[in-house]
């Protein structure tokens, strides 16, 4: 079981949305060649994460983990806030 926590998924992707109460939303961008063309093409997710302490606010890089489900939509939990939004 220990085992099983330590490999757990873990993704890297910014915050778009923190309006809610201890829920992110976060946005993760990756490139995919197409098929056909060869082209590389961005694609993009929206993944629901807890923040049980509310630190996050919109534009924060952040890397969120795998975990049991929370709520209807949210799977992932914050680990960690690699950089956080810079103030314009």
């Amino acid at each position: 079981m220990a085992d099983a926590r330590k490999q757990r998924k873990t993704i890297t992707g910014s915050v778009v949305g923190a309006a809610m109460d201890k829920t992110v939303v976060v946005k993760v961008e990756r490139l995919v060649k197409h098929p056909r063309y060869g082209k590389y093409v961005k694609k993009r997710v929206k993944y629901s994460a807890h923040d049980e302490t509310n630190q996050c606010s919109a534009g924060d890089k952040v890397t969120i983990v795998a975990t049991k489900p929370l709520s209807k939509t949210k799977r992932w939990r914050v680990a960690e806030v690699i950089e956080k939004a810079k103030l314009v």
